[in-house]
């Protein structure tokens, strides 16, 4: 299985790397545009999605003369399911993201992260901290608003019956609607696309193993309200940090991204109106931040 390309999509390649422990995962490999070389850029998704997300904003951040390297997490899209469901944890993926950079030979790089892609960016900025040359936070914080949280958890992992592409642009609908209440029946199939992918048999099926929820699960109600605190002090106290936020976000609330700003004055902050949890980035408030702070990165 690949990945289809639009033709008006800048060509990517497909990347292999080994995590340790074995599994073999997958990035899509975005080529810097000509010029000055910059500094690379690595995207990470949230829980329950894949490369597909960057696919709008990862061909102008190349464009831009930065390499992009958008991973799939274990678990999801082309990357290896976990033989160990409890290996589905922020660290093991912060170890699988710095293998990539081990065998890509890069030594630095701007993280973007989503959601879960911004945890994992500051465990990872914990574990090597010399790595992480700046980072985009998308809606996501060191604390998160349990009722959020609450809400995904509910329909991670869980089993659905979907058994066309109408079906499966429904259900994008039906769980995504809160955040995008401006999307129309285009914008839901294009995002059906990104989600779910399709079977031998001609269904679909969600493009990520059901055994992600597990940990969570495992951890029970105290695993909803992450304390990351000290971490993200140390990450953005020390490293230009972008914090992106969506105006009507139930996971990132308002509350939690002023205490952000509070504990890193230095962090630049944008919200995206009328956009829940997580803007895509791909709209005009969050692509021009995200290029003005990057055109202060090297």
């Amino acid at each position: 299985m690949t990945y289809p390309q639009s033709p008006d999509a800048r060509p990517f390649s497909e990347r292999r790397w080994t995590a340790p422990g074995g599994l073999r995962l997958f990035a899509r490999d975005y080529a810097p545009g000509s010029g000055v070389a910059r500094t690379p850029i690595i995207a990470i998704h949230g829980l329950t999605r894949n490369s597909a997300d960057f696919e709008a904003v990862a061909p102008l951040l190349a464009q831009s003369g930065r390499r992009v390297l958008a991973v799939d997490v274990r678990g999801r899209g082309l990357s290896d399911r976990a033989p160990d469901p409890m290996t589905y944890r922020p660290d093991i993926y912060a170890q699988d993201a710095l293998a990539l950079m081990d065998q890509a030979g890069i030594a630095r790089a701007v993280f973007v992260g989503t959601s879960m892609g911004g945890l994992i960016t500051m465990a990872l900025t914990a574990m090597r901290p010399r790595a992480v040359v700046a980072a985009v936070l998308n809606d996501i914080g060191p604390e998160v608003a349990p009722e959020g949280l609450a809400r995904i958890a509910a329909y991670s992992g869980q089993p659905v019956e979907i058994w066309s592409w109408a079906d499966a642009a429904a259900y994008a609908r039906r769980i995504n609607a809160v955040a995008f209440p401006h999307y129309g029946d285009a914008d839901w199939e294009a995002f059906a696309r990104r989600i779910f992918r399709e079977l031998p048999d001609g269904r679909v099926a969600l493009d990520y193993d059901p055994d992600i929820a597990v940990p969570i699960q495992a951890a029970g109600a105290k695993a909803l309200v992450p304390d990351l605190w000290p971490m993200f002090r140390r990450m953005a106290r020390k490293r230009p940090t972008l914090l992106v936020r969506g105006g009507t976000s139930d996971l990132l609330s308002a509350d939690i991204a002023a205490r952000m700003r509070k504990a890193a004055p230095n962090m630049v902050y944008v919200e995206v109106p009328g956009v829940g949890h997580a803007p895509m980035l791909d709209e005009p408030e969050a692509r021009a931040a995200i290029f003005e702070f990057l055109a202060e990165v090297d």
